[in-house]
């Protein structure tokens, strides 16, 4: 894979700079776009709906607790929905030039990491700014954040070898996605729900990492690693069983694009 590092750096220059060649404001876009959805999530709803987080002082609270899981909800999906379709996107590609066909993957998550990089790094800025900056708490966004890009590349890579052989499965994980969204503490609270869903909610590998977020952003307050233990064996297992599956079918798929 590292001799292969130029091809993979410049595929990734070369789609970050594609996507606001012709645009009049060119990379201006990746500050603006971010920027206004920071703005409406943490102002409008903080200041003009007086939307409250029950327990928090904070009069951003709310919008604070939104942009945590949306920003981070927003990045498992972009990595697994780009992943499922990147070797269908990427047919021709593979077929006329030799090189590791992991590349692509790999190239998905750096440009996705990117972005998200780019609106995070805005959404810090109004932390500091605002004064709501957790502090050292922070820190334990790195493990917390290590652990969903290993659930989402386990899951992309599984999802896009099945993709190459049954069309259906981009289709069928698009209105997955939808349901997964609601079924995720992103826009309400796990307390507001009955106990019996809170249960169920445990079922659901991103709820534990998306309430890990919000506890560092809204409360300032350290994770809880045991609650984490489960989606990291996920992770771990999700990756393992996406690379045997890989390379296992990765002749085939060449037949198949």
């Amino acid at each position: 894979m590292w001799r292969y590092r130029g091809f993979v750096v410049g595929s990734v220059r070369r789609e970050f700079q594609a996507r606001y060649r012709n645009s009049m404001l060119g990379a201006a876009w990746m500050v603006l776009n971010p920027l206004a959805m920071i703005v409406v999530y943490t102002v409008i709803f903080s200041q003009l709906m007086h939307a409250r987080l029950p327990n928090a002082s904070s009069q951003f609270a709310y919008g604070i607790y939104l942009c945590a899981g949306l920003l981070t909800w927003g990045f498992f999906t972009e990595v697994v929905s780009r992943m499922q379709n990147v070797f269908l996107e990427n047919g021709n590609l593979i077929k006329k030039l030799s090189f590791p066909r992991i590349c692509l993957p790999i190239i998905t998550v750096l440009n996705a990491g990117l972005n998200f990089a780019i609106i995070f790094g805005l959404f810090l800025c109004f932390l500091l700014l605002s004064g709501n900056f957790p502090g050292w708490v922070f820190l334990a966004i790195v493990p917390v954040l290590l652990i969903q890009i290993l659930f989402s590349i386990g899951l992309g890579i599984i999802l896009g070898v099945l993709n190459v052989f049954f069309r259906d499965i981009g289709q069928l994980f698009g209105i997955v996605l939808q349901f997964w969204f609601w079924f995720t503490p992103i826009v309400y609270t796990v307390s507001t729900l009955p106990g019996k869903i809170q249960t169920l909610l445990k079922l659901n590998p991103m709820a534990s990492l998306i309430v890990a977020y919000q506890g560092i952003f809204v409360s300032g307050t350290w994770p809880d690693w045991s609650s984490l233990l489960p989606v990291t064996l996920i992770s771990l297992a999700l990756c393992w069983f996406g690379l045997q599956l890989f390379r296992r079918h990765a002749g085939e798929m060449v037949d198949e694009l």
